[in-house]
Order: structure tokens, then sequence, then C-alpha cells
């Protein structure tokens, strides 16, 4: 039986090329794992321009990825690829810390309490000096490191090679999810299921798939992502907080 297979690249919806210029391999391609569609992204934290956005250079929030598309392309670059970034509240701020340029716009959430991103231990995503991390909530927080990039969101997804305690095998809980996961050579992956699927499924992608040894889940039933290379997967107009996403330079 296969499990995993590349969705051939004659669905794509659009090709990534470069006028006068041979077509760029681009970092997103469909796949299915277990039946289930996914869009992966892969990214260099080394060469590729990884950011996470909130709000503009207005301050006014973001809130869609076709807004961000729109301003990022005004400012002379090209969104590569975007998706959710985190869970957020009704006014689109985010939940948990949330860091951007350096500046720390949402402290760190330690609190107990129910619901996905409280199910311990959940973590936290940030990019420094070209490196891309994944840590524990707590141990990131007594760390103190100083980060040009943080999003916290839970659970954990895998942590040091290890599924998360509390994901059953068996679950029935079925949603869209989205998540990051940072393979031994410091790849970083950014998936999100076009289907419904498990957390215990989810998780083993990761792991399993794109031999990542942590791994965090970012968003589920409203996350959504767009990609030059595929179009749109989900809604890119629906209202979302923070947004992690990949820009290179227009040509």
């Amino acid at each position: 039986m296969i499990r995993f297979l590349r969705i051939p690249s004659f669905i794509a919806l659009f090709s990534l090329t470069i006028p006068g210029h041979a077509q760029q391999i681009s970092p997103c391609e469909r796949i299915s794992f277990e039946s289930v569609r996914y869009v992966v992204c892969k990214a260099n934290p080394k060469t590729d321009n990884i950011q996470l956005f909130w709000k503009d250079r207005n301050g006014t929030v973001y809130g869609s990825l076709a807004k961000l598309r729109k301003d990022v392309e005004s400012a002379g670059q090209s969104l590569v690829f975007a998706m959710n970034a985190g869970m957020y509240e009704e006014n689109l701020s985010p939940v948990g810390l949330y860091v951007e340029k350096k500046v720390e716009l949402h402290k760190i959430n330690l609190r107990k309490a129910s619901g996905n991103f409280h199910l311990q231990p959940n973590g936290v995503f940030y990019i420094n000096d070209g490196k891309a991390g994944i840590m524990e909530s707590s141990r990131f927080a007594s760390s103190h490191l100083k980060v040009d990039y943080a999003t916290q969101s839970g659970p954990m997804l895998v942590i040091n090679n290890k599924l998360h305690p509390r994901f059953l095998k068996d679950s029935t809980s079925r949603k869209t999810r989205n998540g990051v996961g940072l393979s031994q050579d410091g790849m970083a992956y950014f998936i999100l299921s076009e289907q419904p699927t498990t957390f215990h499924e989810f998780a083993r992608l990761f792991r399993d798939t794109y031999k990542c040894q942590n791994a965090l889940f970012l968003d589920g039933s409203i996350s959504t992502a767009y990609a030059a290379s595929l179009g749109q997967t989900g809604n890119i107009f629906r209202a979302i907080g923070p947004i992690v996403g990949v820009t290179r330079k227009a040509n």
C-alpha cells in the first residue's frame, strides 16, 4: 500500500516563472499522505526570507493573506508562500508570544486552560540570525532568548522525535490543520492539510516523512494558505491573525 504520494505538478494552478529565465523550482508541492491531501512548503532559514506578519506599516492588522500579498507586491517584492502563524483572539491579536523584527508585541502565555493552545506542552517557533527553532514554551521563557521573529502556539506535534503524548492513534477528531516542523538539516517545513486530518496523522507526517524532530501545530479549522506556484488553498480573504510567509525580491 502506498501511503505517501506526491501529486503530479500538472494540477498546480500557476507555475512560478521569471521572464527570460528557466522555470524556478517551487518550494511548495501537493502531496498525499495516508489518503489525505496536503500542501507542503519548504524553506531554508539561511537563505530564504522567512518572516512573521501581523500589522502593516500603518499599524493596521493585515487580517488576510490577500491583503498581505497586495502589500508585499506594492513594496516591490513577491510572496512565495504564506499561511496562518498561530492562534489569535477575536480582534485578531495573538493568543501567545509574538515577536516581529526583534520587537515583542505580545507576551508569552503560560496559563493552564482548555483548548488546543493550552494542550501541554505547547511551543514557540522562532527565527534568529538565519536559524530556525522550535522550543517548548516554558523552556523558551526561561531561556531569555532575543530573536528576530517568534510565534507561540500549541500543542507541540513532535517533541524530540516523539509524538505528543496526548495524541491518540484511533482519534476520530479530524480537522483542517497547519503547522511547522524542523528537520535535522535545519530546513523548515510548513504544512497545511487540504482535507481533515487527526493530530496523530499530522504529527507522523512531520516526523516520518520529513524527519522533523520537533514540530508545532499553528492553527486549525480556519487554516488557509497561499503559494505562488500552486495558487490559493482555502480562502485567502478569510480574517486571520498572525501570518508566516516567505518573500522574495520581485524580478
